[in-house]
């Protein structure tokens, strides 16, 4: 009789315990980052910073504060992440919102996604923690943020996977209007860390709706310590005879389980009927570990354009700025 009660007990601890794993589990990240900046020329600004006024950024300044809310189950789960702060501010397309969505696994390869979701295209991200460079590219910024829509992304193997996607057009936020439905169509197609993306579309609620961005991103470890990411872009409207193409490559040295090193060169142009505005920015990035959780990012970063076309510098052909941040994840 006490075998029976004691199997029955372990039958029922057993049951439980299945039951918690199966149950949808709420996980909580996100990061804190500031920074100091100064450069070589008589004013204010430095390049690449993710804050709405770049040409007033000198001295000490703030990022963000991002938290990740995940509830996450068997079949399906919501994502809130939610960040505050000038680098969120520039980067939001909905007041503290960063990514609203939930999702549903239909089945182990097809996941299908609605909501505002970062976009896929490019090789930087918004959160400053899941970049090498604390500095963005121009090909980041001139591209979107994040969609509002829905998308289905396929794993049909280990290695090759597919997405589509239909969204609003990705420069209208939460407070716009789109009366005109504008729309764009995206798709994805990835294979052993190599992506190649499209979106076709309009890019505001009364822009032009023949916008094609075509984008690669991608990588390969040349060695057990040193890595080459891969950026190129190109984005044209026929109607409107404009856009941008450019390239950016990611070359990142680890030396120690602390310390790595990065240098990023980039060539970007400005498309305006037959004519180019053309710019080079190179970035030099010292990457600290200093404990689990905080990451001190040292940055060198030189930009040169003789068409005076330097984000925040308008006015200078060159210019050379230092930037220290501190990025701290939880």
């Amino acid at each position: 009789m006490k075998k029976i009660i004691l199997s029955t007990v372990a039958l029922i601890g057993a049951l439980s315990l299945n039951a918690q794993d199966d149950a949808p589990k709420l996980s909580v990240s996100g990061t804190v980052d500031v920074y100091g900046t100064t450069n070589n020329v008589d004013g204010t600004g430095t390049p690449g910073l993710l804050i709405a006024s770049p040409e007033k950024a000198n001295g000490f300044g703030l990022g963000m504060a991002n938290t990740v809310f995940s509830y996450d189950g068997a079949k399906s789960g919501v994502v809130a992440d939610l960040a505050f702060g000038p680098r969120a501010d520039d980067a939001n397309m909905a007041g503290a919102i960063n990514q609203l969505y939930a999702y549903y696994n239909v089945s182990e390869s097809v996941t299908i996604t609605a909501g505002q979701f970062n976009t896929f295209l490019g090789y930087e991200v918004i959160s400053p923690a899941a970049n090498f460079n604390y500095s963005v590219s121009y090909l980041f910024n001139a591209g979107p943020f994040s969609h509002t829509g829905i998308k289905l992304d396929y794993a049909a193997t280990e290695d090759l996977s597919f997405l589509l996607a239909v969204t609003n057009a990705h420069a209208i936020s939460s407070a716009d209007a789109n009366e005109s439905g504008a729309t764009q169509f995206g798709a994805q197609v990835g294979y052993k860390g190599q992506y190649l993306n499209f979106i076709y579309g309009a890019v505001t609620e009364t822009s032009a709706t023949d916008a094609v961005f075509v984008d690669y991103t991608g990588g390969f470890d040349l060695s057990e310590s040193f890595y080459v990411g891969i950026n190129a872009a190109y984005a044209y409207s026929d109607d409107e005879d404009s856009g941008y193409q450019g390239a950016a490559l990611y070359l990142e040295n680890t030396f120690s389980e602390t310390f790595a090193l990065g240098l990023r060169p980039e060539f970007f142009s400005l498309i305006d009927g037959d004519e180019s505005e053309d710019l080079f920015a190179l970035t030099l990035t010292g990457s600290t570990q200093l404990d689990d959780n905080l990451k001190l990012i040292t940055e060198l970063r030189y930009d040169n354009s003789d068409d005076y076309i330097i984000e925040g510098i308008a006015a200078e052909k060159n210019v050379t700025a230092l930037t220290i941040a501190a990025v701290y994840s939880f």
